[in-house]
């Protein structure tokens, strides 16, 4: 057995998120091959293991936190971004996004995941949860490259209108059989740092059999189901008019048993506060995604799903639909929206409604919970994986630093984070990605990302004045 790489960060203030809040001042972290083996005081951890460790790292001045975990983004949209800015979701999807995705190879998989991989790490991101493309084959490779941590599903539709030619000969047997053996092939690859989960698209575009069947082979599997849920009102009235029931979407799923804790139910904007409640009883982890919803979606009731014990982590969504991969900004956004909602619902003031404390938690431990896996990420924890950020505040978009909490969710910005830790590895130093080189993915994505649009036949409309 080759010998484990020793790490010790030390003279940092740390934040750890662990169930008694622990705030070091002036900490360290003992880091062996990929977990945290202690955390303490500074002075002590130096002096117990300082002459023992491969790396000594003086932090001091900068903070460390666990690594950010954003729980719902598309990474094979990412060379999509701008082609569907300004439109209404239907349209977003027929027009834009489905003859976009239809037209993907895996190669373009592949390079539009490492060029949100590169956003992620620089936005502290170590780990995500995918919503759905078509190439998981090419996400996993990308996802084995980049170092970072990720759950993988494939987006499966079997009925609906506006499908692409090619995804509407699936059927559900296709769909879940295609998704098994994916899980058989990728599911604990790359180091244990790929999970694969089932993909449902969205109930507009699954019958009631891929629902039953997909629950019934997650839970074989013992994995989770990603599915975009009550986004936007047609949605709720197609399921009255369709399914026969009173409200929509979650009452659907609630009726039918697909409510349960391995659901991550993205989005859930249109939900009743019956459903919220139903939504808290059965476990289910929502992602709340600020920057899109308040786009196109509307406006979800976080507050109402914390206080019945939902589960809500935090969400960038695909780049088409938020244009910018950056889970610092919908901390910030989260806290925002959700104090002016609580002002529009209530017709008065609650600035402590959604404070830093809780936000924090959304992008740390929640994300930890609804990916499943909250004993081995989320916080800063002996026996845990060593997944980490570093944080700069000695700028001026973070100082002076009389709240470190209240500033990382409310002033920090991606230039703040300079180092990123996954699995008990260097995926980014001193502001430099080490696992790939930006430029050439950059280069590639452009050159990608004009001939997938050209296939696709997508039309934009010219903004301006346009002087060729």
């Amino acid at each position: 057995m080759s010998k484990q790489n020793v790490i010790l960060l030390h003279g940092a203030g740390i934040i750890t998120v662990d169930p008694e809040e622990r705030v070091y001042l002036n900490g360290a972290i003992l880091i062996e091959g990929d977990r945290i083996s202690a955390i303490g005081k500074s002075d002590l951890l130096v002096a117990e293991y300082g002459s023992r460790a491969d790396e000594v790292v003086n932090l001091e001045g900068h903070w460390i936190l666990p690594g950010l975990i954003n729980t719902h983004v598309h990474t094979s949209q990412q060379l999509g971004r701008g082609i569907a800015d300004d439109v209404d979701l239907l349209t977003w999807l027929h027009e834009r996004i489905w003859p976009y995705e239809s037209e993907m190879s895996e190669e373009d998989s592949y390079i539009s995941t490492l060029l949100c991989g590169i956003e992620l790490i620089h936005s502290g991101v170590t780990c995500f949860a995918e919503a759905g493309g078509q190439h998981v084959s090419g996400m996993a490779k990308a996802v084995e490259k980049l170092g970072i941590r990720a759950c993988l599903a494939r987006s499966t539709m079997n009925t609906g209108e506006g499908l692409p030619a090619l995804w509407a000969q699936e059927t559900t047997e296709t769909c879940i059989k295609v998704q098994e053996d994916l899980f058989t092939r990728f599911n604990g690859s790359a180091d244990d740092r790929i999970r694969i989960w089932f993909g449902l698209r969205q109930i507009l575009n699954a019958t009631d059999d891929l629902l039953m069947r997909t629950k019934e082979a997650a839970a074989k599997c013992n994995t989770g189901i990603h599915m975009h849920v009550a986004e936007i009102p047609y949605e709720n009235e197609f399921v009255t008019q369709s399914r026969g029931v009173e409200h929509g979407t979650v009452t659907y799923l609630n009726k039918i048993g697909l409510l349960g804790q391995n659901l991550l139910a993205a989005h859930s904007v249109w939900v009743s506060p019956s459903e919220v409640e139903m939504m808290g009883q059965a476990g289910v982890k929502v992602s709340h995604c600020p920057a899109a919803a308040m786009r196109m979606l509307g406006f979800a009731p976080i507050t109402e799903m914390l206080s019945a014990g939902v589960c809500v982590s935090l969400g960038t969504d695909g780049a088409p639909s938020n244009n910018r991969m950056s889970l610092v900004d919908e901390m910030y956004l989260a806290s925002l929206i959700n104090k002016g909602k609580v002002v529009f619902d209530r017709g008065t003031t609650d600035p402590t409604a959604l404070p830093a404390e809780t936000v924090l938690k959304m992008a740390t431990i929640n994300g930890a919970r609804t990916v499943l896996q909250s004993h081995q990420i989320g916080s800063l924890q002996v026996g845990k994986k060593a997944d980490l950020i570093i944080i700069n505040p000695h700028k001026w978009t973070m100082l002076p630093l009389h709240d470190p909490i209240s500033n990382i969710v409310y002033c920090m910005r991606t230039e703040n984070i300079v180092s990123v830790m996954c699995n008990g590895h260097w995926i980014m130093r001193d502001n430099k990605i080490l696992t790939v080189d930006e430029e050439s993915v950059i280069a590639k994505a452009k050159e990608a990302a004009a001939k997938l649009i050209k296939r696709a036949q997508i039309q934009l409309p010219e903004r301006g004045n346009v002087i060729r």
